[in-house]
């Protein structure tokens, strides 16, 4: 007792050092003649109180900082919380500093990507060149970003449509390298207009939103007139090109999505919340296109009903469609406010919860869409088990978000667990696609063309036959239908 009190007293009259309460603890407690693995002492771990005695400090002394008080009476300052005290922060070590920023980070959810248009918009007005200053802001209005992922997802669905062995060979493929140009062409095009025509229509509400700000007509660097040409130009030239070198059907839908986008989608998003839902079906078109695009190779009529007629081209549109909702639902979140500021309907801002239900709803619905790939023959089986890992951790992405309603980084995580589950789930569709693995596997199991071809002839032979019989049955039937007659 007296050695506590002399060592109490000792440290009081010292000036007063900034320790932990569990080494205060392990100062005032009665030595031992025995020391516990956990708090073994080493050399480096000397700390001096004053100039005439020396503590030694425990290796865990960085994990008891959890206090943050002041003990009255001892003069010794006990440093309570890491979060709350910049000189316990200075000591932490690296990798928990680390767990912290990246926590902060995360709760964070305001921060998002800046937009495409207005990154390049900000590289236009800093540009020395007229010509790149024009090409860039030009650039700008087609939203590059949106405008690659409506591409990429066109010529997925181009690259899943199944194509018949018999109809298909390395010499001539069924599906044309140039028609696949056309329609890439006449795509990107086609979205470049719907987008200007939309950064056309509302430059003064793009002015309220942080992530809008800086576009073009916003900046003053084009004018409302000069988007409308470039909208005109592009959206003409583009359904030209899809008519020309696809088919009139995708020529359709590239210029229903213009009309879509620009002309009803727009406009909607100060009227109703139902806009989103319009915007789901604008995304879910581009599919349909690219396998209207392929499957016109084999067509016999072109007709919409014929090149529209397997339900794969739907399950892709699907795809999409329910895509939309997770990710722009999860990015709405994070800007409800500026959205409510700009008069946008938003279910982020009006109706959070039904927010956070219907983007863990269209989550689900991506198991029944897959299972509807490969049931219709579009991909293998394969497909089944890849799918449901990608797609079970959008969903986990979009529980956390529906229970806790965006708040600690939900919504940021959901919106960038959607922005690598689409390409993702599109990557290893292609990757499963139907026939695919079936020459390999024949090579390996050592199925031969030789078989194959034999196969051919015994069927061709089959035909002929056939052919032969029943067109001498037909004429006896008739001979005595005539006789009867008579």
């Amino acid at each position: 007792m007296l050695l506590q009190r002399s060592l109490a007293s000792r440290l009081a009259a010292a000036s007063p050092p900034r320790i932990c309460n569990q080494c205060l603890n392990t100062l005032l407690r009665p030595s031992s003649a025995y020391r516990r693995l956990s708090t073994t002492i080493t050399s480096r771990n000397i700390v001096s109180l004053d100039g005439s005695s020396q503590w030694r400090k425990p290796q865990h002394y960085f994990m008891a900082n959890r206090f943050l008080a002041t003990q009255e009476g001892s003069g010794i300052e006990v440093v309570k919380g890491q979060n709350d005290s910049p000189t316990a922060e200075a000591v932490l070590p690296p990798h928990r500093r680390r767990q912290q920023n990246k926590a902060r980070a995360s709760a964070d959810s305001s921060e998002l990507p800046p937009d495409a248009s207005s990154l390049l918009s900000t590289s236009s007005a800093a540009s020395s060149s007229s010509l790149r200053r024009e090409a860039l802001a030009y650039l700008s209005l087609s939203k590059p970003r949106l405008t690659a992922l409506i591409v990429l997802t066109t010529m997925a669905s181009y690259a899943l449509y199944p194509v018949d062995p018999l109809l298909s060979s390395s010499a001539a493929p069924t599906l044309s390298a140039l028609t696949l140009v056309y329609l890439t062409v006449g795509t990107t095009l086609c979205s470049s207009s719907a987008n200007a025509l939309n950064m056309a229509y509302e430059p003064k509400f793009d002015a309220q939103m942080s992530r809008t700000k800086n576009r073009p007509l916003v900046r003053g660097l084009l004018s409302t007139t000069q988007a409308v040409g470039f909208a005109s130009l592009t959206g003409s030239v583009g359904v030209a090109a899809l008519y020309l070198g696809v088919n009139p059907t995708v020529a359709a839908l590239g210029a229903l999505n213009i009309f879509l986008y620009a002309g009803v989608y727009t406009p909607m998003k100060r009227l109703s919340v139902a806009n989103t839902w319009v915007g789901a079906i604008v995304g879910g078109i581009p599919p349909l296109m690219g396998w209207a695009a392929a499957s016109g190779a084999t067509a016999l009529d072109g007709t919409m009903m014929e090149l529209l007629g397997h339900p794969g081209g739907w399950l892709l549109a699907s795809l999409l469609f329910a895509w939309q909702f997770p990710h722009f639902n999860a990015l709405s979140w994070t800007i409800r406010e500026e959205y409510k500021q700009a008069g946008y309907q938003m279910m982020a801002w009006k109706y959070p919860k039904m927010n956070a239900r219907v983007s863990l709803r269209y989550s689900l619905l991506f198991f029944p869409i897959c299972y509807g790939l490969w049931f219709y023959g579009v991909t293998d089986v394969g497909f089944l088990v890849d799918s449901s890992v990608v797609n079970a951790w959008l969903v986990r992405e979009a529980w956390k978000f529906y229970r806790e309603g965006g708040e600690g980084g939900r919504a940021r995580g959901l919106f960038w667990a959607s922005v690598w589950h689409l390409p993702l789930l599109l990557g290893l569709a292609m990757a499963h696609k139907a026939g695919m693995w079936q020459g390999f596997y024949e090579r390996i199991m050592g199925i031969g063309r030789e078989d194959v071809d034999e196969e051919w002839e015994e069927e061709e032979e089959s035909s002929n036959k056939e052919g032969k019989i029943l067109p001498a049955v037909a004429a006896m039937e008739s001979a005595r239908a005539a006789q009867a007659a008579r």
